[in-house]
């Protein structure tokens, strides 16, 4: 086994399954670098899938990535669904911290800690992809030293992904996927010396790994913000911006957002709870229905009179929460 000189780490979400297909085909068997790649997928997904589809396109070996196995150098790391993939030195860490970016495996959990452990050795690469996941990791890669590379939006089957990176920052390359495999050939032939990582950049990728979780290291990264995190309801932070970057924002548990997320996350809890208070609404009505019935054979006519108005007053409100429900799912 040898330790690679580079690591090159790769996320892409949807159109992701022929862009890594392509990518993968084009990697040479003498490159100094071992590659770690994070597609999202459903929970439920079947975690050698993608390996499978990938091995037949490429000379290196393709593995799901395992709880402390040793890097090598020629081997590609898939993350498995559910499971935060993060790289120390030489090392592998599965995290089954929060989601960030509704995401587990999130691309910024697995940029971020590649950045921490190999700074100016690392290669961030994102490929097709909606919303932005990969954006706040790839900016950690580029002020830890690293390479930054993005597709072609304008082949890019869901230009999002690339399209926010470009958005906010400048990237050392964007490419075609064809030209990707020599770019990263070349890159690994070359000597860079290693920095030490930014320090809110470490705190991130310790709080990925469930090793610190607290207010106080939060609290270094950024200021308390009005919003609640959607996921766990506790207070978010909002993250110290670089260069004047969008916020993004994160919760001491370790739930993360960017501003994208937050208002997609938020959406989705406000329809939740709107059809939660919908059902209890209705099993309401349907109850106090049940118990003027009841009244009205034992004769009580002014009991059944008061649950039949309070089933009434009821009623309007579901017919009302009904509206509100339609209306604001054009919206969200």
């Amino acid at each position: 086994m040898k330790t690679p000189k580079f690591v090159i780490v790769v996320g892409t979400s949807a159109g992701g399954m022929s862009a890594l297909t392509e990518l993968v085909s084009q990697l040479k068997d003498n490159m100094d670098a071992a590659v770690f790649i994070v597609m999202h997928l459903s929970r439920t997904s079947i975690c050698d899938f993608l390996v499978h589809r990938l091995q037949p396109h490429t000379s290196l070996k393709c593995k799901v990535a395992k709880e402390d196995s040793e890097i090598e150098k020629g081997h590609i790391y898939v993350a498995a669904p559910n499971q935060h993939l993060l790289v120390k030195k030489n090392k592998i860490i599965l995290g089954r911290g929060p989601e960030e970016n509704r995401w587990r495996p999130s691309i910024d959990v697995l940029f971020r800690s590649a950045a921490a452990a190999y700074s100016t050795r690392v290669i961030g690469v994102v490929l097709t992809g909606s919303l932005d996941d990969g954006t706040t990791g790839m900016l950690a890669i580029k002020r830890s030293g690293g390479i930054c590379m993005v597709q072609d939006p304008n082949e890019a089957e869901y230009p999002d992904m690339p399209l926010s990176v470009l958005n906010n920052m400048e990237v050392d390359y964007c490419l075609a996927l064809r030209q990707m495999g020599e770019t990263f050939f070349e890159i690994t032939q070359t000597n860079r010396g290693e920095i030490a990582a930014p320090h809110d950049v470490i705190i991130e990728s310790e709080i990925a790994e469930r090793v610190v979780v607290d207010y106080e290291h939060v609290k270094q990264l950024g200021v308390k913000s009005i919003y609640a995190c959607p996921d766990c309801g506790g207070g978010l932070w909002d993250i110290k911006k670089q260069n004047g970057k969008p916020d993004r924002y994160r919760c001491h548990i370790g739930h993360s957002y960017s501003e994208k997320d937050l208002v997609v996350k938020q959406g989705e809890i406000l329809e939740s709870t709107l059809w939660t208070a919908l059902r209890i609404m209705e099993e309401r009505r349907t109850l106090l229905k049940k118990m003027e019935d009841e009244n009205t054979k034992k004769g009580l006519s002014k009991m059944a009179s008061s649950y039949q108005q309070k089933g009434e007053n009821i009623q309007f409100h579901v017919d009302k929460m009904k509206e509100i429900l339609f209306a604001t799912q054009n919206t969200l």
